[in-house]
């Protein structure tokens, strides 16, 4: 257990490259704005599914009268 400990430690600091202040923040606002696209596309579906839905009732309500 404490070589992998010493084996993980040293991958860590030796071998993983870490990113730069300036790729963290650029990557960051990469997800920020791709999660806002992917929210607005699926605001956008829910209100049309909800709109069709809503149509499709009332065409079926006004057919039984």
């Amino acid at each position: 257990m404490i070589k992998y400990f010493k084996e993980s430690y040293n991958e860590l600091v030796n071998k993983v490259t870490w990113p730069t202040f300036a790729q963290l923040q650029s990557s960051t606002v990469v997800v920020m704005v791709a999660s806002l696209v992917f929210a607005l596309v699926v605001l956008a579906m829910d209100l049309t599914f909800e709109n069709l839905m809503a149509a499709i009732y009332k065409t079926l309500g006004n057919l039984g009268r």
